[in-house]
């Protein structure tokens, strides 16, 4: 090989490797992604759909609009992607559903809906709420979103506890998926509804109204 060949040769190496280092990786790029869309979910929540702008999230992650845009191509868009992952990284994993089995049936029923009221009832999930049901009226797709990431899987869990609980005898349920959902608008609904107008309720309270509305369920489900 010639000197010039080698010195072409020697270019087009150093060229190529110049290419890769300024390329981010698959894993890079997912991370730059997550952070984006993490960031979004922050600003979303602090300050609502209409004043937050891609630009300023852009510039937050050292983003150019460009970027931003080529994965989003509009605000909507990207704020139903914020709103996907934040509310996939705070839902309540399987293990943790599955972890509220009590030894009876009362207290599971009971677990499972302190459950859901803490986790809408944390400071982020509250704004969560809140941002959700305002911006609902625009992005009626989103409030499915949320129940099918956040709520569902607790249904489905409630579901198959009542469906066993009717073949034993014990609970006379026609509908388990119904009853389920039906469970968590009387047991769950209200206690959240209150924490998300701003008020404050004693962890007394919550217990108190919970066991309440669960032995009303409990009595209603009954065999005749």
């Amino acid at each position: 090989m010639t000197e010039q060949s080698l010195e072409t040769t020697d270019a087009l190496e150093a060229a190529s490797k110049a290419v890769r280092a300024g390329r981010p990786t698959r894993e890079q790029a997912q991370a730059r992604h997550a952070q984006l869309l993490d960031c979004a979910f922050d600003r979303f929540l602090d300050k609502g759909f209409e004043p937050t702008t891609i630009e300023a999230l852009a510039a937050e992650v050292s983003m150019t609009k460009r970027t931003v845009y080529a994965r989003y191509p509009d605000k909507a868009s990207l704020f139903r992607a914020a709103i996907r992952r934040g509310t996939e990284r705070r839902a309540a994993k399987p293990e943790t559903i599955e972890a509220t089995r009590a030894d009876t049936l009362e207290e599971t029923l009971v677990n499972i809906a302190m459950l859901r009221i803490q986790l809408a009832g944390t400071p982020e999930g509250v704004r969560l709420q809140r941002l959700i049901n305002t911006e609902a009226y625009r992005f009626p797709d989103i409030f499915q979103t949320y129940y099918e990431i956040a709520a569902l899987p607790t249904v489905r869990f409630l579901a198959e506890i009542l469906e066993n609980e009717t073949l034993a005898g014990r609970l006379a349920i026609e509908d388990a998926t119904l009853s389920a959902t039906v469970f968590m608008s009387m047991v769950v609904s209200a206690p959240v509804r209150f924490l998300i107008s701003g008020n404050e309720l004693p962890a007394q309270d919550v217990d108190q109204r919970v066991r309440f509305a669960v032995g009303l369920f409990l009595k209603g489900a009954l065999p005749r």
